[in-house]
């Protein structure tokens, strides 16, 4: 048995997950909103836990949590996650990551100096939930993030996100500083819950994730004619709001079409948006994803041009902005199967899975070696006080992990 796994008390990690959580959250979920009173006092939890073990504490310029145990060689495994949640989110969501983080330092510790330096980290701000930009504290490492353009995102009680962050001790314009970080990360590991239904769906507890959606998020815009619900025609209308449910309907069957892939719309508005009045306005959000680029550029052709194509049919003007594009990636192959021999080792099973959401360990993904585990989730809910996972799937994602720990750290002395 190597040095973590003899050492990791899975059960004793499941506790500080419980207490955590009692501390943080109540029936309605999770209170951990990123910058807010609950998120520090979470952050406090961990601190106090680190505050037991022979290791340094530090923040970076974006606020995110590290803690470092000094080993034979300066290479360094990173482990970690956040406790930062959405607003009433579930128990597990980057807790999950952050308390299996934690017992790897307990136990490297008490098998005296590990033979590569580890690190844990408590991302800032992983889930965007305030200011709209996702995987803070992970982009501002890599650098993939626009500080300037962040300064006057508003919260929803309209609060300023520069005025927000200096308050919590950030000044936005030195966030890319943080960067200094990446050079201390030599292998990111991170465990999380699934938020799907796949593992359920197969009877497993945990697999290694292999591949990232790409992901093409738009804004599609229709303009038809505002005109009183009374007094016109059927045949003479043109309502925005049909053009639009009329796209969502076919976005659907282009994602049907192939295996895997995804699409989602909404929020959707229409104005003057009441029900006397025609809808001159639609605006509509849509959402693609896919493990390949190829396919996933062929969707986003057949959207543009099935949205061309209905707004003629609907006598309506179109306008189409692309907001954020995120290609597919793939994980470090060693790593990826040092995981799912990890995981097979608990469940008899080995398991490669695509990853449909983003997690900080593809903000480093894409950049570094870095390598992801799931865990199972009872009726592949997240993001919701519903969001759960039956304890021996915990536990046995909890002891993969260890498992994956051990074996990068292997893999980095054979490099």
């Amino acid at each position: 048995m190597s040095a973590i796994l003899e050492r990791f008390d899975a059960a004793r990690a499941l506790a500080d997950l419980r207490e955590l959580t009692a501390a943080t959250g109540d029936e309605r979920g999770a209170r951990r909103l990123a910058w807010s009173d609950g998120w520090q006092q979470a952050r406090e939890w961990v601190r106090a836990r680190l505050a037991e073990l022979p290791c340094t504490l530090e923040r970076d310029e974006a606020g995110s949590l590290w803690a470092t145990l000094p080993g034979a060689r300066p290479e360094a495994v990173v482990v970690g996650s956040h406790v930062d949640a959405v607003p009433a989110g579930g128990w597990l969501d980057g807790t999950l990551g952050v308390v299996a983080g934690l017992e790897v330092m307990r136990a490297a510790a008490a098998a005296g100096q590990p033979p590569v330096t580890l690190r844990l980290v408590d991302w800032a701000d992983e889930e965007g939930a305030r200011f709209g930009p996702s995987l803070f504290g992970s982009r501002a490492v890599v650098g993939d993030i626009d500080p300037p353009a962040m300064a006057d995102l508003r919260d929803a009680d309209g609060l300023r996100c520069e005025d927000v962050l200096r308050a919590n001790g950030v000044e936005l314009a030195r966030v890319l500083d943080a960067g200094r970080r990446r050079g201390d990360i030599d292998a990111y590991l991170e465990l999380h819950v699934e938020q799907g239904p796949l593992l359920e769906q197969r009877g497993l507890s945990c697999a290694s994730v292999d591949d990232v959606l790409g992901i093409d998020r738009h804004s599609v815009r229709f303009t038809g004619a505002a005109r009183h619900a009374g007094q016109t025609p059927m045949e003479v209308r043109r309502d925005a709001f049909l053009a639009g449910a009329r796209f969502a309907l076919e976005c659907r069957e282009i994602a049907r079409r192939r295996p895997g892939a995804l699409a989602t719309t909404g929020p959707v508005t229409v104005d003057p948006g009441i029900v006397t009045v025609v809808n001159g306005g639609c605006a509509i959000m849509l959402d693609l994803r896919s493990r390949d680029r190829a396919e996933l550029a062929e969707m986003v052709a057949e959207a543009r041009s099935a949205a061309a194509r209905i707004a003629e049919q609907e006598r309506v003007e179109l306008d189409w902005e692309v907001v954020w594009e995120a290609p597919p990636m793939s994980f470090d192959p060693e790593l990826v199967a040092i995981g799912a021999d990890a995981c097979a080792a608990e469940t008899g099973e080995r398991l490669l899975m695509a990853s449909g959401s983003g997690h900080d360990a593809v903000a480093l993904g894409r950049h570094l070696p870095a390598a992801l585990l799931f865990v199972r989730s009872t009726g592949g809910i997240g993001h919701s006080p519903e969001e759960d996972s039956p304890e021996a799937d915990l536990l046995a994602g909890l002891r993969a992990f260890a498992r994956l720990v051990d074996g990068t750290i292997a893999w980095l002395e054979r490099r």
